[in-house]
């Protein structure tokens, strides 16, 4: 078990009157983690801090930026040990889901860093004669962001990488299920050597998670706010940020198709089927939800795909064995999971491999013949069971792959790469992989989902277009005409 502390303007800190919580492991109930429970009060220090970091931050020059980020990203690889083991002890994921996130969170960061000398603008044609006019793109100000416990490393960095490389100061409240695992996060950017006040952490918390967050967004400095999470928290935060004017970011929940053509090659649909729907126990925003299959060879996938995933190994990640399916975030999963097998099974569907689960260790299962009467057809499991619906065409796949409310990843396999191409720029996501799993994610890539999946973009020029503030300045260089 770990103690842990806030950081305020460079400084530990612990929350207003000593107060703390606990984060429990899902396992065996033991105690992960003690960390500071934040007021409102200590929220708006950190607003404050930020604020003032800010006016020197903005005006620090690209070069310097990018060279603390990437000590950034070396102080990040550096901690890998330490993440591996918060990040097993508090959500009970696997070692190789804590080092693959380090890995990336690591990549995000020198993109970011990269990024710094890519904040530009445009000269505009005016049609004032002498007039230079600019689109110029500058800091905002100070940018909340707000990350999740299911993939730790790489969405609280994606928070707060390019906010700071575009000249912002932030501040990152962590998940009330990993505050361990996003501290170490703030420990890199503190030993790269950023100014006091560039970036904050508070922690806070279940119950005091409302309050906290508007104390942030209803302060006058903070100009972004950016939330990975829930579609219905994510609705609970635009609300807030509509409230007060606020632009926000959202990357929210997910169910997504991964429609699998008559000519597809079944091995290669067969691996990244699995990888999709079971990396993370399936607790990933673009995992595969539904497996949409052409009937003419759906018997042949569901056997291979079966045969796979019950074979995939399942443990305490605690332990020295590998596993791919370590535990679940907690019981509230497994009991969401069961429910859905329970009503599923019951209207009709098979359960090719897997079943319900009495732990949080859950094992791969599968449901064919899924229809939409069953609730698994259009809830989101975020855990690992998954189901099979079986399509007549083309055309029926696109209908199936739309049929519901959510919109982040979505994949295609087939041997026509033309026809899957076309099958792909017809599914209402914000992203789509032919001949790849609906699990992947790259830096420099725009980010996001449409419909109940959330708004806005994160990663690369489309993250810059976020975190700055883009301003029309005039420079009259000749003498003005005037009416009177």
């Amino acid at each position: 078990m770990s103690d842990m502390s806030m950081l305020i303007n460079g400084l530990k800190v612990t929350a207003e009157k000593g107060a703390t919580f606990e984060r429990r492991n899902p396992l065996d109930g033991s105690v992960a983690t003690r960390a500071p429970a934040a007021s409102p009060a200590d929220a708006v220090m950190a607003v404050e801090a930020a604020a003032e970091a800010f006016k020197t931050w903005s005006e620090t020059g690209p070069t310097m930026r990018r060279a603390l980020l990437l000590k950034a990203a070396d102080a990040l690889e550096v901690k890998t040990p330490a993440f591996i083991e918060a990040v097993s002890a508090e959500t009970g994921a696997t070692a190789m889901w804590g080092g693959f996130n380090v890995m990336l969170a690591a990549g995000m960061i020198r993109e970011a860093a990269s990024l710094t000398t890519q904040v530009g603008g445009e000269l505009i044609p005016s049609d004032v004669p002498g007039s230079l006019a600019m689109g110029i793109r500058q800091p905002a100000g100070v940018v909340l962001g707000i990350a999740p416990w299911n993939a730790p490393i790489i969405l609280a960095v994606r928070a707060i990488c390019v906010p700071l490389a575009c000249g912002n100061t932030v501040i990152l409240k962590g998940s009330e299920n990993c505050p361990r695992t996003h501290q170490l996060i703030i420990e890199a950017f503190q030993d790269a050597g950023f100014p006091p006040g560039v970036v904050n952490y508070i922690t806070n918390a279940p119950a005091d998670a409302g309050a906290v967050v508007e104390a942030m967004v209803a302060h006058p400095a903070v100009r972004r706010v950016n939330f990975t999470g829930s579609t219905k928290v994510g609705k609970i935060i635009a609300a807030t940020c509509a409230k007060y004017l606020k632009p926000v970011v959202l990357e929210l929940g997910g169910k997504a198709p991964l429609v699998i053509l008559d000519d597809a090659n079944l091995d290669d649909a067969v691996n990244a089927a699995a990888f999709g729907s079971f990396a993370n126990s399936g607790q990933i925003c673009m995992s595969t939800e539904r497996i949409i299959v052409d009937s003419k060879i759906a018997d042949a996938f569901v056997k291979q795909f079966a045969d796979k995933a019950k074979n995939l190994p399942l443990g305490d990640p605690r332990k020295p064995e590998p596993v791919v399916l370590g535990s679940v975030i907690g019981m509230g999963t497994v009991n969401h999971c069961n429910e859905l097998i329970d009503d599923a099974l019951a209207k009709g569907a098979k359960l090719a491999c897997g079943g319900r689960a009495d732990t949080t260790l859950m094992p791969a299962t599968v449901l064919d013949h899924v229809t939409p009467a069953m609730r698994i057809y259009h809830e989101e499991t975020f855990g690992p069971v998954k189901c099979v619906v079986r399509v007549n065409g083309v055309e029926e796949a696109i209908a199936c792959a739309n049929d519901n409310e959510y919109g982040l990843s979505a994949a295609v396999f087939g041997g026509d790469i033309a026809r899957a191409f076309n099958v792909a720029r017809k599914i209402d996501s914000g992203i789509c992989h032919v001949n790849g799993p609906t699990v992947h994610d790259e830096a420099q890539m725009p980010f996001g989902g449409v419909k109940g999946s959330g708004i806005g973009r994160f990663g690369g020029k489309a993250g810059i277009a976020e975190f700055t503030e883009l301003r029309w300045i005039t420079l009259q260089t000749t003498p003005r005409h005037y009416p009177f």
